[in-house]
């Protein structure tokens, strides 16, 4: 594209994805102007497959210096759970001169209005749509997905949550008109008559805080969502996750100085080894909204002590399927299965607990005891994944050594039903990937609970024998109100049991799938359609993406004039 940008250009050429999208989010009907398939890409300006690679490869070992003011030096040190180097180093920043530079723009920026500032994203998510491929392998060899999985959810999937922010943010923007002539009849005397004029107003600077498992997927609402809402964004990557957030913001900075805005509007501070510059940015009065996703831990902390800005979480949660009868057992078991394997469980969607009556279930092929259900279920993953090629497609490589190590542990805890084992990968001989576990729990014993009660990051599951499908019920409630879920399956032919579930769902505000035995599985959503999260338990205070997401970052600021 040309050097500069203008606002004609820029409306004609995303006007109309804008408008899809707003009909997306009304209708929730399938809808994504991002392709998902590798081979889509390589024309119109987008990089193919090689060229994806070879950019990606020119990276490594390379100084990102993104112009950025008050840099006092450059960190690095990712390593990729694939087992190479990547040596990319990053400014790291003086926040008391980059943060008022960011905070310089603002007023251009809120002046542009909903539009402008929409479709500027809207050229950015384009510029990132072009170089998927590229950003596919940054994000592979930051959080250990598997090719596939990093190129569909951290390009299209993560780019389309974005647009789908943008889209939210344009709606509750534009909901309130800009000007307003307002009389009031006095009866025999002259009517009051005043002009009254409506702007929104940024909050002020939003700190994105990155995780290191879906850095662009996770990254993406809340970066979006305040800058088409008029604020700066200051983005601080996982520092295992530095380069797909990196990359972010250079072409963010790249397409805002083409538009005739400052650059500084989108900033990256990345951090030295152990300095948990976190804690310190969000407490900082410039800092007047916080998009974060990790643990409880730091999220509950965010939230106690970020007091001066709106704070939007993804924390963790216990995930739950309850499993009480099945009218296609084979289609279940496949589907559990997936669900339990891809990405290693290093999902904040993948189930943990699976609920199941100790006395078994029925089924199309008739009764099944609990013992048999999950050794079905135990061979169904292990025919999934054994043939170690496809395996390594499904799984990645573990994250971090915390994830192993609790991994290791939870074997443990209970009976093993499956036990994890290792897989080489050719391509990749430092990568760790390991299979799933599966441990029996009895819900009756206290010392198991403490194990399920537990969210177990990774890929560990607990089948827990319970008395009846009532108890499953309301042990799935106490789970979604004490330890909070993002996702809640269940499988049952019994329209009082799928009411009883769904009640409790409504109840404690988790999102619910029900007999599920196709390509769509419990722990994906999609964007445009699905909720990721409900922002009613305590598994998140936030949705992704609903209009709660988007509003509270800006306030709108009335000026009234005698007519």
């Amino acid at each position: 594209m040309a050097a500069e940008l203008t606002v004609h250009q820029l409306i004609a050429t995303h006007r109309p994805t804008l408008d899809q999208a707003l009909e997306a989010i009304r209708t929730r009907a399938y809808w994504s102007p991002h392709p998902e398939h590798p081979k889509a890409y390589g024309e119109h300006g987008s990089l193919d497959m090689a060229a994806g690679k070879a950019a990606f490869d020119a990276l490594l070992g390379t100084r990102l210096d993104l112009g950025q003011p008050g840099t006092d030096g450059f960190v690095g040190g990712e390593v990729s759970p694939y087992g190479i180097e990547l040596g990319v180093e990053y400014p790291h920043a003086d926040v008391d001169v980059l943060l008022p530079a960011m905070k310089a723009g603002q007023k251009a920026w809120r002046d542009a209005g909903a539009e402008i500032r929409a479709v500027v994203c809207l050229e950015i998510l384009k510029r990132i749509s072009d170089r998927t491929h590229e950003f596919a392998h940054a994000v592979m060899h930051t959080s250990g997905q598997a090719f596939m999985m990093a190129f569909q959810a951290g390009g299209p999937h993560a780019q389309d949550r974005g647009l789908e922010a943008v889209a939210y943010a344009y709606v509750e923007q534009v909901r309130t008109p800009d000007t307003a002539e307002w009389t009031k009849p006095q009866g025999k005397r002259d009517p009051l008559a005043l002009t009254k004029q409506f702007t929104p107003v940024p909050r002020g600077i939003a700190l994105v805080i990155g995780c290191n498992t879906f850095p662009t997927w996770n990254g993406y609402p809340g970066l979006f969502a305040s800058l088409a809402t008029g604020n700066a964004v200051l983005v601080k990557p996982h520092p295992r996750a530095v380069l797909p957030l990196a990359l972010t913001v250079q072409v963010a900075r790249d397409v805002l100085s083409e538009a005739g805005f400052d650059p500084n509007l989108v900033a990256l501070t990345a951090e030295r080894p152990g300095e948990g510059i976190a804690k310190t940015l969000a407490t900082r009065p410039e800092i007047r909204i916080i998009d974060y996703t990790g643990s409880t831990e730091f999220g509950d902390w965010l939230e106690a002590n970020a007091r001066q800005a709106q704070v939007y979480t993804e924390k963790a949660g216990v995930n739950s399927v309850l499993v009480e009868s099945a009218g296609d057992y084979k289609g279940m078991l496949a589907n559990l299965a997936f669900s339990l394997s891809l990405y290693s469980g290093q999902m904040c969607t993948t189930p943990q607990n699976l609920l199941i009556p100790r006395d078994g279930i029925r089924t199309d092929e008739g009764p099944k005891t609990f013992d048999e259900v999950v050794a079905d279920l135990a061979r169904s993953v292990d025919g999934l994944l054994g043939d170690d090629a496809r395996a390594n497609a499904l799984l990645g490589a573990i994250v971090n050594p915390d994830v192993k190590a609790r991994l290791e542990t939870a074997a443990g805890l209970g009976e093993v039903a499956l036990a994890s084992r290792e897989i080489a990968n050719p391509e990749f001989p430092g990568a760790v990937v390991r299979t799933p576990v599966v441990v029996k729990l009895d819900g009756a014993k206290p010392d198991d609970e403490a194990a399920y009660m537990s969210e177990c990051f990774g890929p560990v599951s607990f089948a827990v024998a319970v008395d009846s499908a009532s108890d499953a019920v309301e042990l799935l409630r106490r789970t979604i109100r004490e330890k909070g879920a993002m996702t809640v399956g269940a499988y049952t032919t019994d329209e009082e049991v799928e009411q009883a579930v769904q009640e409790v769902c409504l109840e404690e505000a988790a999102q619910l799938s029900l007999n599920l035995v196709g390509g769509v599985y419990v722990n994906q959503t999609a964007a445009f359609s699905d909720f990721h999260g409900s922002g009613g338990n305590p598994a998140a205070n936030a949705a992704l993406c609903d209009g709660a997401f988007v509003a509270n970052r800006f306030r709108v600021v009335e000026v009234r004039r005698e007519a």
